[in-house]
């Protein structure tokens, strides 16, 4: 059995993997970190792989390095069962690259986008040839709405979910109205755009956020909230033997 750590900007998951099956996932960050040890000692784990976008505090390193399985600490010298094309893959997000692992092993031999809504939205492309070429970084749904409110004078902080029309009658339906549509034609411009040199691409879901909107963009066909969990596990297991 496989810990799988993934530490993101707002939150961390663990989960657990035979194989290439999810047996469980443990989602509060500060509670699911609490249990490391705890979850190592109750299930039979014979390995691990850490991914982190932040600094981990001294404690968090020393409990980590004591748990008594081999840990893969995943950085921009692991082996991956892609073709990197990124420029500067030691600035590249682990959540970037894993995500498209997991979208390319699950549909080998076809061209991938994956849109991951976390705290940012990122798309991230893959072809049919297992060649990353590469994505880009935009703001996340509540980035935006923050935004709005820190950088003017007199917008409120609107929540996400609320009353919602297509075009505002007062300031916060047009700020809900505005930043939501504006994410659904940020993503649907990207979809078309790319299947127009890729006819045949498929586009996967994937982050923590939830979308109001996503079933009116039909081009989307896969919504997965763990594509990066079982990337990291994708690779895991590409790299058996090298821990």
């Amino acid at each position: 059995m496989d810990l799988i750590i993934d530490i993101g900007n707002t939150n961390a998951k663990l989960a657990l993997f035979d194989g290439d099956s999810m047996l469980d996932v443990f989602l509060d960050s500060s509670e699911s970190l609490n249990r490391l040890e705890e979850i190592v000692a109750e299930y039979p784990v014979k390995r691990g792989i850490i991914a982190t976008v932040i600094n981990l505090s001294e404690a968090i390193l020393e409990r980590l390095s004591k748990l008594p399985i081999p840990l893969l600490w995943l950085d921009d010298k692991t082996p991956l069962p892609i073709i990197n094309l990124y420029e500067t893959p030691e600035t590249l997000g682990y959540d970037r690259i894993a995500a498209v692992v997991a979208a390319n092993y699950e549909h080998p031999g076809k061209d991938v986008l994956v849109i991951d809504a976390g705290t940012a939205l990122t798309y991230e492309f893959i072809d049919s040839k297992g060649q990353y070429h590469g994505g880009n970084i935009s703001l996340g749904v509540q980035m935006r709405f923050k935004a709005l409110s820190q950088f003017t004078g007199k917008l409120p902080l609107v929540d996400p979910v609320g009353r919602f029309l297509p075009m505002g009658k007062d300031t916060e339906t047009a700020i809900r109205a505005g930043v939501l549509k504006g994410i659904e034609y940020e993503i649907s411009g990207y979809i078309n755009t790319l299947k127009h040199n890729y006819p045949e691409l498929l586009v996967f879901l994937t982050g923590g956020d939830d979308f109001s909107f996503d079933t009116k963009i039909k081009s989307i066909i896969f919504a997965d909230r763990y594509l990066v969990l079982k990337g990291l596990s994708r690779i895991l297991n590409y790299n058996n033997g090298r821990i």
